[in-house]
């Protein structure tokens, strides 16, 4: 192994040598790490020849690529775009034409020559040369093609894409006339009410916007959504999904379905003994039976896609028609995850065991490759199977508009915020139909910090950017597109993804893993421009080992921030105030993986820590109940010098239990902050104390299943729910 060429081509693609860690000191990446990332990347790290021959042929494709796959520029800012073009060129002149949507919105005459010569090569015995061009025009933002013609001929020498991006990602006018806006943020599965299944739904996401919306919240939270396994329903992590464009059909209320209550298959199939039983141990359980309710559910629509193709696609209704629109837009994409279902059902009705089916890496050969004549052939003997799982994507989405149009009509400034994963899990129909994007071979994680001192390896196989850019960026193009779709703001999870993400080679620990970088301003423009197209806010989820320069991005590119109130702490342990946070941001008191406010002041996730395993020895345990102790002492001493909490609450934090007015005086002195968005849990509302995510384990606690204590109805029938909407509202004016 050459270890000189190693470390070049490391440097070239983006692979960190040293960075900054979670304690602020150098580290060193180890050279093994940054070629085992090669090797993942694709290349013959272990052959010097034909590594070699790979680097120098994708140069030659790189020189002999006219135009760029993708040129990004801002509005009102001077920009060039490049081409590349054998001598024989560069003396003639050219024309250049711009279309949008096919249609040629302008025309402009070149001569290469007549421009910055940037670099030269010898390539197959010719010269090419490359030349800096100005854009010296405006365009509206947007998304436009490219076409290189020289005279005479209608074959283009070159094309690519021209995306022109806003300096700022949208904020709606409220935020930008100063007003404070606050919400409940919610993991709809934990939602228990007097219809649902045995776990939230879209019904029940429309109840809860239309109650806060009339006691003052302006939005609502959800976590991510993305499609899931809806024949592994055990597969319910939202922040592992199968496809981040498509939706979790989990959530879909069947009784809302068309046909519900007039099909006689499905009111046969509901109103038997079993299924009524089954439905009933699923809505009675204290954590969510994913397995049980998706069978439910699916069993419920199968006959109910029946009676939509008798009733609505033979008389070609009107909703026949959206259907078929919805087929056509989600094109490709929507064939691939609906090919995905049913591939897996139809084995799944063979009884093949799910640890021969939980994703495509286990299925006959002839099934790991979407592209396959196998696969094909499937899709065409199982037409309708492959349809019914389009149609659930249909009825989900449908769903979904309208639980978010509640919003519209009572006044809400935002609506729903939707989350955006950083990846998708490695059985996924994403990698299964994408496998030139995604590197397979390694897994997007988390390097060793404080709360996890030997890193995190979120099994999440990650994009290739050079890849994503030679495709003009349209993955990303896509999926940011897809999640901004019926809400009015997008937390992006792990925001530091846009800049580099920590790659770890595949059977390697979290540790030997490394930093690979992004085109982080290409990526940021993007995102402001589908913001702008969608009216879609930006929240960023900037905590763990964040370099210094991502910060000032988001604010320069109009991205809230994450402010959650127990990480702000000064260098003596004291907690920042909220009325200090910076106004471009979203506060918090706690996260989806962070213990509720009664377990951190009772230190529940410290006692289940400990029962897990995640914490072991006396010493360490004493130094965690230590430091809690302290934290707690100054929150106390904050809250009391903010007269954010009644004087009579004691003031030593070895004697103060949580109790309702500590619980909410909490909230209300976040809701006094200076940040644009405020968002509270309705486990906190609801005094909860167990988590809903214990990050770093899988089978030691039941992740992402503790549904909530209360039923969605009876939560705005408690009168200390209603003060407290009151308080939070009176203090966000």
């Amino acid at each position: 192994m050459n270890q000189s060429l190693i470390e070049q081509l490391a440097e070239a693609r983006g692979i960190e040598s040293k960075y900054i860690d979670a304690w602020g000191n150098q580290a060193t990446i180890e050279p093994s790490s940054k070629a085992k990332i090669l090797a993942a990347m694709g290349y013959s790290v272990e052959d010097e020849a034909k590594m070699l021959n790979q680097i120098e042929e994708e140069s030659k494709q790189q020189w002999l690529t006219v135009l760029e796959p993708a040129t990004v520029v801002r509005t009102n800012t001077p920009s060039t775009f490049f081409l590349k073009l054998p001598i024989d060129f560069v003396n003639d002149e050219l024309t250049l034409n711009i279309y949008q949507k096919n249609k040629q919105v302008k025309q402009i005459s070149i001569t290469p020559v007549d421009h910055q010569l940037v670099a030269t090569v010898e390539l197959e015995e010719f010269e090419i040369q490359q030349y800096a061009i100005e854009i010296n025009f405006e365009l509206p933002m947007g998304y436009y093609e490219l076409a290189l013609l020289e005279g005479g001929n209608d074959e283009p020498l070159g094309s690519g894409r021209l995306i022109v991006a806003p300096q700022k990602c949208f904020k709606q006018p409220e935020i930008e006339q100063g007003k404070k806006l606050w919400g409940p943020s919610v993991q709809l599965y934990c939602v228990k009410s007097k219809n649902n299944w045995g776990i939230g739904d879209f019904s029940d996401l429309a109840y809860l916007i239309e109650k806060v919306a009339e006691r003052g919240a302006d939005f609502v939270g959800l976590n991510p959504i993305h499609a899931l396994y809806p024949n592994n329903g055990n597969a319910c992590s939202p922040y592992s999904p199968s496809s981040r464009r498509w939706l979790n059909v989990i959530y879909i209320d069947v009784q809302k379905v068309i046909g519900f209550t007039e099909d006689k298959a499905t009111q046969a199939i509901v109103q038997d003994s079993k299924f009524v039983e089954q439905l009933a141990k699923a809505r009675a359980s204290e954590q969510v039976d994913y397995d049980s309710v998706m069978d439910l559910k699916v069993r419920a629509l199968k006959p109910l896609y029946d009676y939509f193709l008798k009733h609505h696609i033979e008389s070609n209704s009107s909703e026949a028609k959206e259907f078929e629109a919805f087929k056509n837009e989600g094109g490709e994409s929507l064939a691939q995850l609906a090919t995905f279902d049913a591939i897996q059902d139809s084995f799944k009705s063979e009884g093949r065991y799910i640890g021969d089916n939980w994703g495509w890496p286990v299925w006959p050969d002839e099934y790991k490759d979407y592209d396959s004549s196998a696969v094909k052939a499937f899709a065409k003997q199982h037409a309708k199977l492959v349809d019914f799982y389009a149609y659930i994507q249909f009825v989900a989405l449908k769903q979904l508009e309208q639980a978010n149009a509640v919003s519209a009509e009572k006044g809400m400034a935002m609506g729903t915020y939707r989350d955006l994963a950083v990846g998708v899990s490695e059985g996924s129909t994403e990698i299964w139909a994408n496998k030139d994007l995604y590197c397979t071979d390694a897994s997007v994680g988390a390097p060793p910090d404080v709360l996890g001192p030997l890193g995190q390896n979120w099994g999440l196989p990650p994009m290739d950017p050079v890849k994503l850019y030679e495709q003009g960026y349209q993955p990303i193009i896509d999926l940011f597109r897809s999640n901004m779709h019926a809400c009015g703001a997008l937390r992006i999870d792990h925001v530091m993804a846009l800049l580099r993400l920590w790659w770890v080679p595949k059977g390697e620990s979290a540790k030997a893993g490394t930093y690979v970088y992004y085109p982080v301003d290409d990526l940021l423009a993007i995102l402001a421009l589908e913001s702008h197209l969608n009216e879609c806010s930006i929240i960023g989820e900037d905590l763990g080992t964040v370099p210094d320069d991502i910060g000032g991005k988001l604010q320069a590119n109009g991205i809230h921030s994450y402010k959650v109130f127990f990480f702000e702490q000064a260098e003596d342990g004291g907690f920042y105030s909220p009325e200090h946070y910076v106004e471009q941001s979203m506060a918090t008191l706690t996260t989806h993986d962070m213990p509720t406010l009664i377990g951190y002041w009772h230190c529940k996730d410290l006692e289940l820590g400990q029962e897990i395993g995640l914490y072991t020895g006396d010493e360490l345990m004493k130094s965690l109940y230590a430091d809690r102790v302290k934290a707690k002492q100054s929150i106390l001493d904050s809250l009391h010098g903010h007269n954010s909490i009644p004087s009579d609450i004691g003031r030593d934090a070895n004697y103060v239990g949580m109790t309702q007015e500590l619980n909410y005086g909490m909230q209300v002195h976040m809701a006094k902050g200076s940040s644009a968005l405020l968002s509270l849990q309705l486990e906190d509302w609801l005094q909860m104390d167990m988590p809903v995510n214990i990050p770093g384990t899988s089978e030691e606690y039941p992740n992402w299943r503790r549904k909530l204590s209360v039923d969605l109805e009876d939560i705005f029938d408690k009168p200390e729910v209603n003060q407290l909407t009151q308080a939070l509202t009176k203090a966000r004016q």
